[in-house]
């Protein structure tokens, strides 16, 4: 297989080997590290639970990797073994198994996670035990916004961008509503999200009636409450960032009850839940995803890299790629480079945890699709491809008219809070901050 990096094969291997400047447990580092003989990479994410949809597809796609990564010589010629954790039994199971982790199996580096709870979390260890961190696929806008975390790092975007972009695609697209409803997971990102939508959305178009939210609670297999009360109320939109499972349930049953065919339903997260949804899924729905790796891209940065990844992984999984598989290929995409970065800083020498992590200060990597950089907040600027809910020659919804929104224009500056900055949006930025593709 070829390299997941758009890096050359030489540099991967140069630049990784610094993966051996790594310390065992959270111990301070040494001067000059010395190359371990395997380099151990923990991952937290959901193996059980509903949130499961997501978190094994992206072991899948990380043990898929690491294999490709080894068979080309390991990083640095030091060869890669990742260690995984569930995320599904809570956060206090979670932070011991983070510390064991780090004192006990002695990993270089953690992947965490995909619930912003367990980041919220894991990210203070990452101070403590002074262990380089990597934020794989949570969204809360929390974690760099109420806090500096110098050892922990996002390599996607996150929720202020990933709303935000389907809101401005929204008023691009349908400019004349005038009411909403949101029907949102009743925890963390199901209120949060609202809030910074409701943020952007009276900013930029005030004066939109909200007829209603609804929280059902989180795990909800039955929505014929809600539904029933969308029948009646008729807003003009339906916002959704609701995910998993419960996303595909409520669409279903939804669509049963014909309440597509009388309100606009905005779904910033669908793309995961469209390969089960398939034909279910109706057309001409707002649909998003946590970046920019759609399958039907029709301007990847590289092509063949996507379409390597793609076929690799659904031949050997039977299963399409969904946005946790390229947020897994991201974090390793950007594992490599840190370690390109850090041993050229070094002159050839293994660096030690601090010089890892500042590594990822200001680090730009590439993707299939496009090319992240790494903030000085830690945060990753990843662009955002929103659509309308279409059907080809694949038997799920894709987008068409898409849209394509540059990180930079849809996040928060750095020292900013996210909601504080989307009041201070204005009307007609709709028409600016993006691009057709």
């Amino acid at each position: 297989m070829t390299s997941i990096s758009s890096m050359s094969r030489r540099a991967v291997l140069a630049g990784a080997a610094t993966s051996g400047s790594l310390l065992m447990a959270g111990s301070g580092a040494e001067a000059q590290p010395a190359k371990p003989a395997e380099l151990k990479v923990g991952i937290t994410t959901f193996l059980s639970g509903p949130a499961s949809v997501f978190g094994v597809p992206a072991r899948q796609t990380a043990e898929m990797l690491v294999e490709q990564i080894n068979a080309e010589g390991g990083i640095g010629g030091v060869p890669v073994r990742v260690s995984f954790v569930d995320e599904n039994p809570g956060t206090e199971h979670l932070v011991g198994e983070f510390r064991r982790l780090v004192q006990a199996e002695g990993a270089h580096v953690i992947f965490a996670s995909i619930s912003s709870g367990s980041c919220l979390a894991c990210t203070p260890l990452s101070d403590e035990m002074r262990k380089t961190t990597l934020l794989w696929d949570c969204g809360t806008q929390r974690i760099f916004e109420e806090g500096r975390h110098p050892y922990a790092f996002r390599t996607q975007g996150y929720g202020t961008s990933e709303v935000l972009a389907p809101l401005l695609y929204l008023l691009k697209h349908k400019p004349d509503f005038r009411s909403i409803a949101v029907i949102n997971q009743d925890y963390a990102w199901g209120r949060d999200s609202w809030e910074l939508w409701k943020a952007g959305m009276d900013a930029m178009k005030p004066g939109v009636r909200v007829v209603a939210e609804l929280f059902p609670r989180f795990n909800s297999t039955d929505f014929s409450t809600e539904i029933t009360r969308l029948l009646a109320l008729r807003p003009d939109v339906i916002l959704s960032t609701s995910w998993g499972g419960e996303l595909v349930t409520l669409v279903r049953q939804a669509t049963e009850r014909r309440l597509l065919e009388r309100s606009l339903m905005v779904l910033p997260v669908a793309e995961a839940s469209l390969p089960p949804l398939g034909r279910t899924m109706p057309a001409g729905h707002i649909i998003g995803t946590r970046g920019d790796h759609w399958i039907n891209h029709p301007r990847p940065r590289d092509k063949a890299a996507l379409d390597r990844f793609v076929n690799a992984y659904q031949t050997r999984f039977n299963q399409p790629v969904i946005y946790p598989c390229h947020h897994m290929y991201q974090a390793f995409s950007a594992l490599q480079a840190a370690y390109a970065k850090a041993i050229a800083a070094k002159g050839g020498g293994w660096p030690n945890d601090q010089e890892l992590a500042a590594a990822f200060q200001g680090l730009t990597f590439d993707t299939p699709t496009s090319r992240i950089t790494i903030r000085e907040d830690g945060q990753g600027m990843e662009d955002q491809i929103v659509g309308l809910s279409s059907f080809g020659t694949l038997p799920y919804a894709v987008p068409e008219k898409m849209m394509l929104y540059p990180a930079a224009n849809v996040s928060a500056p750095v020292g900013q809070k996210s909601v504080d900055w989307l009041k201070t949006l204005r009307p007609g930025l709709e028409n600016t901050a993006g691009q057709a593709l």
